[in-house]
């Protein structure tokens, strides 16, 4: 656990080291919930460029509640998974007509609303409402291994999470590790030399040991292979959707799998289902 003789050392590092993201600046609960919903899966660069497009054209809830689900599918090219635009306009819709317009603080409310898991739900109400929870994602659940030296269970590494937090400065510690996560005590090569709390790591990149983060709660495992999976086709088949309606006869053509119309057929079902494109006589477009 980060016990609280190396809280200084670690909000210390972050003083000096700390990232200057642009949804740093602000406390808007919705602009926060934007920045969350994006960042799940993408790189930070990336969202750095395209937030604040999406902050500008949906400025509230209300804004991108009435916006066609299609505009969102649009505006998502380049930014993963695209049923994420669609869990982001279900939340909006949700936020409108259940929450009068406003974000919720609660964290049952958080996690109520669609594409919004325990990390997302936690880290609207750290990062909007500064309130002292503890955040967990790969980044920190690859920390608290390596610190405690074992794998860990979901649980106990939320637990120590928690435990770990400052009173009254959530906000401030949950970026300092995020940050130590990302930029030092990375999945690959962790800087443990330059690492402002290596004194209290019990793993401190031995390579003559595992590294308990495989494994561990939290910390995310490689994708399957992009070339030639079934995410490929709905992808391609999406981006072609966005130029307009695509027959039913042209989709395994169109999604890379010519001649396998099972496949074209099972996978584009699987859009309609997540909300990504609807079937109407014979053909798919965007909803």
């Amino acid at each position: 656990m980060l016990v609280a003789d190396y809280q200084g050392f670690l909000l210390e590092w972050y003083a000096k080291n700390g990232r200057d993201l642009p949804w740093r600046r602000t406390r808007n609960p919705w602009w926060i919930l934007l920045s969350e919903i994006m960042l799940q899966q993408t790189q930070v660069a990336r969202i750095e460029q395209r937030w604040p497009e999406f902050i500008e054209r949906f400025p509230t809830p209300q804004t991108c509640a009435e916006a066609p689900v299609a505009e969102l599918i649009g505006m998502w090219s380049g930014l993963g998974f695209n049923r994420r635009a669609v869990n982001l306009h279900r939340c909006a819709v949700d936020i409108t007509t259940r929450f009068g317009g406003d974000v919720p603080s609660d964290l049952d409310d958080l996690l109520s609303l669609p594409g919004i898991g325990p990390y997302t739900a936690r880290a609207i109400r750290v990062f909007a409402f500064e309130l002292d929870d503890a955040v967990l994602d790969t980044n920190v659940a690859r920390i608290l291994a390596r610190t405690q030296g074992r794998t860990l269970k979901r649980l106990e590494a939320q637990n120590l999470a928690d435990d770990a937090v400052p009173a009254g400065d959530g906000w401030r510690w949950n970026q300092a590790v995020l940050d130590l996560g990302a930029s030092i005590c990375t999945s690959k090569r962790p800087l443990c030399e330059v690492c402002p709390i290596a004194v209290r790591c019990r793993w401190r990149g031995n390579d003559a040991v595992v590294d308990p983060a495989k494994g561990s709660a939290g910390v995310s495992t490689p994708q399957s292979t992009f070339e030639g999976s079934d995410r490929q086709g709905r992808g391609r088949l999406v981006a072609a959707l966005k130029d307009g309606p695509v027959d039913e006869t042209d989709t395994p053509t169109v999604m890379g799998w010519e001649g396998d119309v099972e496949r074209a057929e099972r996978v584009a079902a699987t859009l309609v289902v997540d909300g990504l494109a609807v079937y109407l006589e014979g053909r798919y477009e965007l909803p």
